[in-house]
């Protein structure tokens, strides 16, 4: 198969890019919650991140999902202007993500159910993409999760759900880029 729809979870993507740089850099150490420190002055360069993941092969379509940033964040026209078409759902009142996994799952249903079978290259561990992989490959598609290994499990559900798993951390280097020093 030569072409690919390139699906990405924006937050999954970016959050645990931060938590691999952290680590990277050495900061192993957890936060005041329990959680893993994010580097906070990794960014996700979208244009590398399509080269790297369609691999030579056709880009059909790329979507990119998340969450309404403020006015005044350059990250969606950043994604836009890379060849991602950006989708973003405003959070609920207490500040939590809706809809994303839903607007992913509902994109990639419609793209295995009205083209021809191509690669499925699906940017989150998150397990509830399952439904959509299942059709997938029900459908006939190759399917592929990308994502940092801390994100998932290799024997996990939907690592075993996948045609291929590829680990984010492998092409770490070529996806992202630090805007500042840190720590």
């Amino acid at each position: 198969m030569n072409k690919c729809v390139i699906l990405v979870d924006n937050s999954n993507v970016f959050i645990e890019g931060q938590k691999f740089s952290a680590k990277q850099k050495g900061m192993t150490n957890k936060d005041a919650h329990g959680r893993d420190l994010c580097d906070p002055s990794w960014r996700i360069d979208f244009g590398k991140l399509l080269i790297e993941v369609s691999d030579g092969k056709e880009i059909m379509k790329a979507i990119l999902v998340g969450s309404t940033p403020p006015q005044s964040d350059s990250i969606w026209k950043a994604a836009k202007d890379s060849g991602f078409e950006v989708i973003t759902h405003e959070r609920n009142t207490s500040g939590k993500e809706k809809a994303v996994d839903t607007e992913i799952v509902a994109q990639g249903t419609e793209f295995v159910c009205t083209l021809e079978p191509a690669i499925l290259k699906l940017l989150s561990g998150d397990r509830d993409f399952i439904p959509l992989i299942k059709i997938a490959n029900k459908r006939n598609w190759q399917t592929e999760m990308w994502a940092f290994t801390s994100s998932f499990s290799f024997s996990g559900e939907m690592a075993q759900s996948v045609t291929h798993t590829k680990a984010l951390d492998n092409i770490f280097s070529k996806i992202g880029k630090h805007e500042f020093s840190w720590p």
